[in-house]
């Protein structure tokens, strides 16, 4: 087993600075300087893509603290067009978020340009806990699961 810290979760962007708002402005995340600006050959090499170039930033996840993990926006100046949203497309699929209102969380997410993908859902978990979720997407179609956890019934 190797020595391993959890960093980043990436995205790709059509257009990272609106995307970068959306979770600035919905989740409260924040930039974390300096904003990234990559090309060349080690870029290429890393990527394994030629001519790749790049601009984005990252962003401080919520409630983790300052030196918690981030999530990576990123903008190539060029790239394959975006699949649509899929729940149950192989692959990284969504981030979550744990809110304290699935269905006000799920609003404002609305409001910003997000879209729904499913219900909003309250499911018993095998030891009896609660759990309220929705999946949802950013303004990009990028799937974000809204979760709140309640304690078993006693």
């Amino acid at each position: 087993m190797i020595d391993a810290r959890f960093g980043h979760v990436n995205v790709i962007a059509k257009d990272w600075q609106k995307l970068a708002d959306f979770y600035e402005a919905v989740f409260g995340m924040q930039i974390v300087p300096p904003l990234r600006d990559y090309r060349g050959p080690d870029l290429e090499a890393g990527t394994g893509i030629e001519g790749a170039a790049l601009r984005g930033a990252h962003l401080r996840l919520p409630g983790l603290g300052p030196d918690g993990p981030t999530l990576e926006i990123y903008q190539y100046e060029s790239g394959p067009a975006a699949l649509p949203a899929a729940a149950n497309r192989p692959g990284y699929q969504h981030i979550a978020f744990a809110v304290p209102d699935v269905p006000a969380a799920r609003e404002a997410v609305f409001s910003a340009g997000g879209r729904k993908v499913g219900s909003i859902v309250t499911a018993t978990t095998a030891d009896g806990r609660r759990v309220t979720w929705t999946y949802v997407t950013d303004p990009e179609g990028n799937i974000i699961e809204l979760q709140a956890w309640a304690e078993r019934d006693e």
